[in-house]
C-alpha cells in the first residue's frame, strides 16, 4: 500500500493537480476581456508588469497591504495556515527524502521541532478561521458546506502527519492516512476553492495591471480613464 500511494497514486495526484490548475488558469485568462483595453496594455507593457508584480507582492507579504493591516488577527491566522499547508510540506525532511528517492533531487530541510510547531499553529489557525465563520454574521451568511469541507480537507493532512510523526509504536496506519489525505488535497485543488493557489496570482496580476496601466498611463500621458 505504501509503495502504491507513494508511487503511481502520487504521480496521478500531482498530474491531476498540475494539469487541472493549468486548465483553470487558462480558462481564467481566456475569459478576460483583454480586447477592451488592448491599446492601453500594449502601449504601457512596463507599467502592466510593474503593477502585476506589485499587487502580488503586497498580498504575499504579511501586513504589506491595507486589507491585511485592517484585520491583523485574521491576517495572522491566514498566513499561519498557509505556511503550514505550503512551506512545511515543502521543507519537511520526510517529504524531501521521498522526492530524493524518486527523482534524485533534494534541498535543505527544516528541523522537525520547527515543523511540529508550525503544524500546530496552522491547525489552530484553521480552527480559528472556521470558528470565525460561525461567529461573525457577515461571514456566516455566506458560509456553505463546501467551505467546511475545504477546511477539513486542508487540515486533515496536517493532523494525520503530526500524529504519524510523533506517536510511539507502529505508526503505519497514521502514515498511510497522512499520505491519503495529502493526495486527496492535491486532487481537490483544481476542482474546489483551493484553486485559489493558482487563481490568486491570476486575479492579483489582473488587478495590478489595471491599476498600474490606467493610473500610470494617466499620469504619464494625460489620458483620462
Amino acid at each position: 500500500m505504501y509503495a502504491f500511494l507513494t508511487g503511481p497514486m502520487l504521480w496521478l495526484s500531482f498530474a491531476i493537480c498540475i494539469l487541472g490548475c493549468a486548465w483553470r488558469a487558462y480558462k481564467y485568462v481566456k475569459g478576460l476581456s483583454w480586447q477592451l483595453d488592448r491599446v492601453a496594455y500594449g502601449q504601457y507593457p512596463e507599467l502592466a508588469m510593474k503593477g502585476a508584480l506589485k499587487s502580488i507582492f503586497h498580498w504575499l507579504v504579511p501586513f504589506a497591504s491595507c486589507s491585511w493591516r485592517a484585520k491583523p488577527v485574521f491576517a495572522t491566522a491566514f498566513f499561519l495556515l498557509h505556511i503550514g499547508l505550503l512551506i512545511v510540506p515543502l521543507f519537511l525532511y520526510g517529504h524531501v527524502m521521498i522526492v530524493a528517492e524518486r527523482f534524485g533531487v533534494s534541498w535543505p530541510t527544516m528541523p522537525d521541532g520547527l515543523a511540529d510547531i508550525l503544524t500546530i499553529l496552522a491547525v489552530l489557525a484553521g480552527v480559528f478561521i472556521l470558528l470565525r465563520r460561525f461567529a461573525l454574521s457577515e461571514v456566516r451568511i455566506i458560509t456553505t458546506r463546501h467551505d467546511i469541507m475545504i477546511m477539513a480537507i486542508s487540515l486533515a493532512p496536517l493532523v494525520t502527519g503530526f500524529v504519524a510523526a510523533n506517536q510511539t509504536g507502529d505508526g503505519n496506519g497514521w502514515l498511510l492516512a497522512h499520505i491519503i489525505t495529502g493526495e486527496i488535497w492535491l486532487i481537490a485543488v483544481p476542482f474546489t476553492k483551493l484553486s485559489h493557489a493558482v487563481l490568486f496570482f491570476c486575479s492579483r496580476a489582473q488587478i495590478g495591471i489595471d491599476f498600474g496601466v490606467k493610473r500610470g498611463g494617466q499620469r504619464g500621458s494625460g489620458i483620462v480613464w
